[in-house]
């Protein structure tokens, strides 16, 4: 294990357990385990079958977004994907992000940080639908203006949770917008004259120090551009653009559906189809911070927090959570790692830097 990896796993195990204990401090295991054991489990059977359906939608986007780059076909798009969620599941600083362009480029000659921005790419779509689907939901539902919500040793009121919203949409507009700079081809240009430039910084220096710099740093840095604007040759494609727009809708509302599903066997959740997805993208905005391996701590943190802003008891919505949580993510390890085994890709080598 690398040190880079190292740090993340200590960093993110903190936080996560920090999370775990600020979202289950005031919840009695018996009233929990009493609360598992009144679950209809028969609707995990749906929401799971909801659930592996939006990779099959997932892995139909990641191939309309690579096209441009190279046709690959469904199972060739499949395999990588769902090993790249898995690796997500179970090793530190969500490795499964590199895994799937380091698997592209094994497997299809598909250069590193091209595979990194079609990823990205994939990222973009994500963020923004979200950020667009909070904005949308949370203006039109009615949240308690006496609500108060005892978390995490905070006590927010709704002015609190407003302007939690606002500045959440605000940095997502922020991230959006810095990413959206790299699809232009101007932008690239200019950064790409910066790189070439940057020899000049050390102009104290000689000349075979400034070689070296332009050599060892710059023009590989370039080299990377290059190949990373590569994989953002999608938005030259206005229909590949919808179709991967239609299925980032697709992919989200099935997700939705899944946690409504799971639900209806729940005892004391009785939120609407509406009100679940909000509580889905809260979870999704907890779990963007550094965690272990699996998300645990910040997923049952967000759950938790998002339903007791819809009055639902923190037992309730900790048992909610602690299931969906579990039914969410076995089956995609289970996938993943019938997916690496196909492969023959040895997820130790994950744990090494990889060669860009």
């Amino acid at each position: 294990m690398n040190r880079n990896t190292t740090i993340s796993l200590l960093l993110g195990t903190a936080i996560s357990v920090a999370a775990l204990y600020f979202a289950f401090r005031n919840i009695p295991l018996d009233d929990l385990l009493i609360y598992l054991s009144s679950i209809n489990y028969f609707w995990i059977i749906p929401s799971v079958a909801v659930s592996l359906s939006t990779f099959l939608i997932r892995t139909l986007r990641w191939q309309a977004i690579v096209e441009p780059v190279r046709k690959i076909s469904f199972m060739q798009a499949f395999h990588p994907l769902m090993t790249g969620f898995m690796l997500n599941c179970i090793l530190p600083g969500r490795i499964g992000e590199a895994a799937r362009p380091a698997i592209l480029m094994k497997n299809e000659n598909i250069s590193f940080s091209t595979g990194v921005a079609t990823v990205a790419v994939e990222r973009i779509f994500d963020v923004i639908f979200l950020f667009i689907l909070f904005t949308t939901i949370m203006a039109g539902i009615k949240i308690d203006p006496d609500l108060v919500v005892d978390f995490g040793g905070y006590r927010l009121n709704n002015t609190d949770l407003i302007n939690a919203g606002k500045n959440i949409a605000g940095t997502g507009t922020i991230l959006v917008t810095g990413s959206f700079l790299l699809f232009f081809g101007k932008t690239r240009k200019f950064i790409g004259f910066i790189l070439m430039k940057l020899h000049l910084v050390f102009f104290f220096a000689g000349s075979s120090f400034k070689k070296k710099i332009e050599d060892k740093v710059s023009i590989p840095a370039l080299r990377i551009l290059e190949n990373f604007s590569i994989g953002f040759s999608l938005i030259r494609r206005p229909k590949s653009i919808l179709i991967s727009v239609f299925y980032t809708v697709v992919i989200w509302a099935l997700t939705a559906l899944s946690y409504y599903l799971l639900a209806l066997g729940c005892p004391g959740i009785n939120l609407s189809f509406t009100e679940l997805t909000a509580v889905m993208i809260i979870v999704c905005f907890f779990i963007a911070l550094p965690s272990a391996p699996g998300y645990w701590g910040l997923w049952e943190a967000g759950g938790i927090f998002a339903m007791s802003l819809f009055g639902v008891s923190a037992k309730d919505a900790a048992g909610y959570t602690l299931t969906n949580h579990v039914i969410q993510m076995l089956p995609v390890i289970i996938t993943g790692l019938v997916s690496a085994m196909i492969t023959g890709v040895n997820i130790g080598y994950f744990n090494k830097p990889i060669d860009k």
